[in-house]
């Protein structure tokens, strides 16, 4: 049967999922040095589906797999159990794939902390839909990326949702980085590097001067560039090239056979430190997530030594304070350009400022972990910021709930109605 003619499922509150930890409350045991498998359900089907979870926190990503097709194969309905339950929560389902832990929103580190109760549906292929879900007053396309049946499956399904739905899988494929790239060539205000996907066998003529790469950058030259596995996030093989030297030592290095190359753009600031930025766009509006500093150009928080650095945290903590008064206001058109490429009701974005003072985009998702899992003891200024950014996407949801379908403003039943 084709995905757009498939039978909706009917709603019902009687469907109650099993019930699950979820990504948040084990990567929340993981962070703070407790074993998250301690924690795990004796439900088999849930504890099935914590395990591979569990799995991936500890850098087994291929059991990790294996696990999660046997729970899915089993059941691919799932509740997230609310470490405070409310008693009318705001009702969320969450449209899902099978896959890492990048693969979906990770909704759950949000609404942890929300009056919602979130339920997650995975979208198995060539497998219709149960025939009874649990009712709801909002979906989200969770799904950050999609191979073209799977985004098919999703626009029609989303066209057709009986409730509302929330960030439109048909802006899915501008956060390819290569597709992003060209969609903000010309924004301006905003640096956004060229990027290639490009084939072992691309690299290899390459090298053998069979076919010289594409120029990447303002010279006429392919170095210096980036290169990363196509499907890799977190920093994950991500390498600088100078040169062919470069390349071949890193392709006798690598098992993977896709690939992106990106154009290389310094972006120290006066003082020699690399500042990168996360900043969460929830219907429009920015909000600063984190910033990590670091002497070294591959920045990500959990190896820029913040919590080792009170200087660091006090960067961090001012571009917090200032940040609606300095960067923002600074990148306001940037930060207007991208929300009306992309699209989405809630995405983020990792970014940077050039010397010359443009917006550097590293990249877009709508599967970056937004969280609060810092100790308050050692960042004191990161519990309200997020508090401001949770309460957001709560505002968000509310809004998406009375939106009705096809446009009108109309609450669905049951549906949580801000006041």
């Amino acid at each position: 049967m084709p995905f757009d003619a498939e039978n909706l499922p009917a709603l019902s509150e009687d469907c109650v999922p099993q019930p699950i930890l979820g990504t948040a409350a084990l990567a929340g045991r993981a962070y703070a040095a407790a074993d998250p498998a301690a924690a795990l359900s004796e439900a088999p089907v849930a504890c099935l589906y914590d395990e591979s979870i569990v799995q991936q926190l500890c850098f087994r990503k291929a059991e990790g797999m294996a696990v999660q097709a046997r729970a899915l194969a089993q059941n691919v309905l799932y509740r997230i159990r609310h470490p405070r339950p409310a008693s009318a929560p705001l009702r969320l389902l969450a449209l899902c794939a099978p896959g890492d832990l990048m693969v979906n929103t990770p909704l759950d580190f949000i609404t942890n902390e929300l009056d919602v109760r979130l339920d997650l549906l995975f979208l198995l292929p060539d497998q219709l839909l149960p025939a009874v879900l649990p009712d709801h007053d909002v979906a989200f396309c969770a799904v950050s990326e999609a191979a073209p049946p799977l985004l098919h499956h999703l626009i029609h399904l989303c066209a057709r949702w009986p409730r509302p739905v929330l960030n439109d899988p048909r802006h899915l494929p501008l956060l390819a980085r290569d597709t992003l790239s060209r969609a903000l060539a010309d924004a301006p205000g905003t640096c956004s590097p060229r990027a290639i996907a490009a084939t072992r066998n691309m690299l290899h003529r390459h090298l053998q001067g069979v076919q010289p790469l594409p120029p990447l950058g303002a010279v006429d030259s392919a170095f210096p560039c980036l290169i990363r596995p196509l499907h890799a996030h977190a920093g994950t093989g991500l390498s600088l090239l100078n040169g062919d030297a470069d390349l071949d030592a890193y392709l006798r290095l690598s098992l993977t056979d896709r690939f992106y190359l990106t154009a290389f753009q310094d972006y120290a600031g006066p003082d020699g430190l690399y500042r990168k930025l996360r900043i969460a766009f929830i219907e429009g509006r920015p909000h600063l997530c984190h910033m990590a500093v670091s002497r070294h150009w591959m920045v990500h928080y959990l190896n820029a030594g913040m919590t080792d650095s009170a200087a660091k945290r006090d960067m961090e903590a001012e571009a917090m304070d200032t940040f609606d008064i300095g960067f923002a206001r600074r990148h306001a058109v940037a930060f207007d350009v991208l929300n009306r490429r992309l699209g989405f009701d809630y995405y983020s974005i990792d970014c940077a400022e050039t010397p010359d003072g443009r917006l550097l985009v590293f990249e877009a998702d709508t599967a970056a972990i937004i969280h609060m899992m810092d100790p308050p003891e050692v960042f004191p200024y990161k519990r309200p910021q997020m508090r401001r950014v949770f309460d957001a996407f709560g505002a968000m949801l509310r809004h998406g709930a009375t939106r009705g379908i096809n446009g009108t403003m109309v609450p669905r039943t049951g549906a949580i109605v801000p006041a």
